[in-house]
């Protein structure tokens, strides 16, 4: 029995996922850190144990009505955990945030704002003051009715979206319509309505053309599909919507960049005619503070708009009361100090969060808490420098640090060894990932991981005690040149670009200098566009750059990101792989299988015939709770095996479907030797260090680290054919060292096979393995933009004013180069 003021957070029996039996203490009050290579079982400890148990024992004192409308987690598999307090997690979010949310509304700042206008700005003569919800795009009172406070006007017109008028409907004349099904779908309504959908589209009646295109009817309609040749196809109620509907519904809606991004191509953006793109109402226009209207202070990079406020507030600024303008400012000045301390000054309120990274987007909220002025909390935190230059890892520590003594204690998951330095305990987990991790190796001081010989991170936290330096060799020699001159797109306004080929080349720079922007939207839209035959442009047709050459030279373009490979549980490793087709034929070969005529389709849990049809193949079903929260158990029939026992009756090897696809790939790589058509799946899976990762493990469950991973190995089973440029951002996020350098001798491969990498990287191990170095900077937002540097790693190292070069030049000395 232990103290009620016993200083420890005591873990006992803790089996959440692969952690084996784990007991743990942890002290409170101190900055903890939990490592350990991808999947040893940190996470699961930290945050599927520990803030679990935390939440239950949270909404366990909620109304039971009110805890249906809130998402929980499940309860955690472990025995007991005592001495926990309350708990908020900052986890980093993989969502897409909509398009009204911004940097103002995910910190509040935009509250404060407004609430600074209404209550302490200059009105005109005899205007009636507005509330702070007036001065809000995002509310019926504030937004400009024009633009529905979207500040810009999209329109398109019929040349956009029927660029070329010789060809037929049939023929894809309406180049905006989507592809695939949906796009036959439309045809084949508009021939059910009686347009002739095979004469050039030149030559229909202008009026016809004017209603396929814009017309903002829906009707509905039977569609006789034409049979295609071994398919039924029955009637079906068609509904149909114009062109230009479905352009801007697609637009507005969609969370694919990839839709956006084509949807794009068919509007023409121009700010609002009404608002002047400002998003509010004349009424809110009219107010200033400090001379400036709201729109134009929430424009202003933060660090610029604490100045303006500072100086206000120095002058006495605001006609509305002196004392409410003082007491307001100083609550935003307050506010934006700690956003800018986390390196983060360069962005601006009316920022949209869906431009922000993952890692930006954790920071405003650390941010946000940091001002709570909550305490004897648990801060469990998910790698808290990932997307940060180490230039911002000492702000980032500084906050922790004030976060502990506010009488906090912060639980950080963490791969960066700088942050681990810091650390007041250490819990190390491994010492390998899945079933050859989950067990606690270390939990102490961190010098004592020194006295730990299977850990995977002691040689990465004390390199002096042995750890082999990377290999030192020569750059490689460029084998051609993509030259980009005069890049504007966001901050980086008329920069010189240049991108060798046949190399390896790391683009660095502090956050929101521009890399992902020059990286990932100019370079990529150059060479996606090309290679579709169009110009590439941002918004409302502005070009990328004045002009590019050397794009001929690469055959192919694979961006290789770390979004989902799926937003279900039916999408998984074997699906996305393709080796879940090579699976379901082999069973469909076994003597057995035949013998009852069962096809390769039998065997997948997505159709009917073969999965259990309780549980519709998901394995389990939902359990309804009267004014509890749904709540999900094991399908009652097939027992979470998804398939119906008659196709657990075949079996290969021995084993099953449903076991087939409990095996990790380390497992299955022995289980299918000598089947080429699993082995080289399965192959560079663990190439790329995935071994222990399950066949059958939903998508849902995959961090952004192990879903790039996984989209790279499906990358390295294609034959390659004709040069290849692959474009990663931030590929080492998530990843413990001793997983970057399976991943970078992957990648390093790839170059050596003759193919081209750009990476977008923080990690200064990997910037000094590069052949070509480019470094943006110098600052972030308005201050950046500029390219400071670009040559080897050593030639970098050495630039004065490059904020990279220290840090660069400390990881080649450790390199030995």
């Amino acid at each position: 029995m232990h103290s009620p003021h016993d200083p420890y957070v005591r873990v006992r029996g803790a089996r959440e996922h692969n952690l084996k039996d784990v007991r743990v203490d942890i002290p409170r009050d101190t900055l903890t850190v939990f490592t350990g290579v991808s999947g040893s079982g940190k996470s699961s400890l930290a945050f599927g144990t520990i803030y679990a148990e935390a939440q239950r024992r949270y909404f366990e004192s909620v109304a039971p009505y009110a805890r249906r409308l809130i998402h929980q987690v499940g309860a955690p598999a472990v025995g007991e955990i005592t001495g926990l307090p309350p708990a908020v997690s900052l986890e980093q979010r993989r969502s897409a945030p909509g398009a009204r949310s911004s940097v103002g509304t995910v910190t509040t700042l935009s509250n404060s704002l407004r609430m600074l206008f209404s209550r302490a700005g200059d009105y005109p003569p005899g205007a009636e003051r507005l509330d702070s919800d007036s001065f809000s795009p995002n509310t019926a009172v504030g937004a400009c009715p024009e633009c529905h406070g979207l500040g810009r006007i999209h329109r398109t017109d019929e040349a956009l979206l029927v660029p070329d008028p010789s060809l037929s409907i049939r023929e894809g004349a309406i180049a905006a319509w989507p592809g695939a099904w949906q796009g036959k779908n439309l045809r084949d309504v508009l021939d059910a309505l009686g347009y002739d959908i095979d004469r050039p589209w030149r030559e229909l009646d202008p009026k016809d053309r004017e209603w396929i295109l814009f017309t903002d009817e829906q009707p509905v309609v039977t569609v006789h599909p034409v049979r295609d040749a071994g398919r039924i196809q029955r009637p079906y109620q068609g509904t149909y919507m114009s062109a230009r509907r479905y352009v801007l519904h697609t637009f507005a809606d969609t969370k694919s960049r990839s839709l956006r991004t084509k949807a794009e191509r068919f509007l023409t953006s121009a700010p609002c005619p009404v608002c002047g793109g400002s998003r509010l109402r004349a009424e809110a226009m009219a107010v200033t503070f400090a001379g400036r209207t709201i729109a134009e202070l929430a424009g202003l990079p933060l660090s610029d708009l604490a100045e303006v406020l500072s100086g206000a507030r120095a002058g006495g600024a605001g006609a509305g009361g002196e004392e409410t303008a003082r007491v307001l400012t100083a609550d935003l000045l307050a506010r934006i100090g700690t956003v800018t301390e986390l390196g983060l000054g360069y962005l601006s309120l009316d920022r949209t969060a869906p431009t922000l990274s993952s890692g930006e987007l954790q920071r405003l909220r650390l941010a946000t808490q940091l001002r709570s002025g909550l305490f004897g909390v648990v801060y469990v935190l998910d790698e808290p420098s990932a997307g940060l230059h180490p230039a911002d890892t000492e702000a980032l520590l500084g906050v922790l640090g004030r976060l502990k003594e506010a009488g906090n204690s912060v639980f950080v998951v963490e791969h960066q060894m700088d942050v681990v330095r810091r650390a007041d305990w250490l819990v190390d987990v491994g010492p390998l990932a899945g079933e050859h991790g989950g067990r606690v190796l270390h939990s102490g001081p961190p010098e004592g991981l020194a006295q730990v010989p299977e850990s995977a991170t002691r040689r990465f936290l004390f390199p002096e005690d042995g750890r082999e330096a990377a290999p030192v060799r020569e750059p490689r020699t460029p084998s051609g040149w993509i030259r980009l001159t005069g890049v504007e797109r966001h901050n980086v306004r008329g920069a010189d670009a240049a991108f060798p080929l046949g190399v390896f080349t790391a683009v660095t720079g502090v956050s929101g200098s521009g890399k992902s922007t020059l990286v990932g939207q100019v370079l990529a839209g150059l060479l996606a566009d090309r290679q579709s035959g169009e110009e590439a442009t941002g918004a409302g047709g502005e070009r990328f750059c004045a002009s590019a050459t050397g794009l001929e030279a690469v055959d192919r373009l694979v961006q290789v990101d770390q979004k989902p490979i799926g937003r279900t549980p039916r999408s998984n490793l074997a699906t996305y792989t393709g080796l879940f087709d090579a699976v379901r034929k082999l069973f469909a070969r076994t003597e057995k299988a035949r013998e009852r005529g069962y096809g390769a389709g039998r065997f997948s849990f997505n159709v009917s015939g073969g999965r259990c049809e309780t549980c519709q193949g998901e394995g389990f079903v939902s359990v309804e709770l009267l004014f509890l929260p749904s709540t999900y158990a094991p399908c009652p029939d097939c027992h979470g095996a998804r398939y119906n026992p008659e196709t657990l009756d075949v079996t290969l090897d021995g084993l099953t479907i449903a076991q087939v696809l409990d095996l990790t790939v380390e497992s299955a790589a022995s289980f299918f030797a000598g089947t080429p058509a699993a082995e080289r799946a399965l192959r560079t899976l663990l190439d790329v260090g995935l071994g222990y990762l399950r066949l059958g493990q939903p998508a849902t469950e995959l961090s952004g680290g192990e879903a790039q991973r996984i989209k790279l190995a499906a990358e390295l089973q294609r034959t390659r054919r004709g040069h290849t440029l692959y474009l990663l951002d931030e590929p080492t996020t998530g990843l413990h060292p001793a997983d970057v350098e399976v991943l970078m001798r992957q990648l390093h491969a790839l170059v050596d096979g003759g193919s081209t990498v750009v990476v977008v990287e923080h990690d200064m191990a990997v910037v000094a393995g590069a052949d070509h170095v480019i470094d943006l900077g110098p600052e972030g937002g308005d201050r950046g933009g500029r390219i400071v540097a670009a040559g080897t790693p050593a030639e970098v190292a050495r630039t004065a004013g490059s904020r990279t070069a220290p840090y660069l030049a400390k990881a080649l000395s450790a390199r030995g180069s």
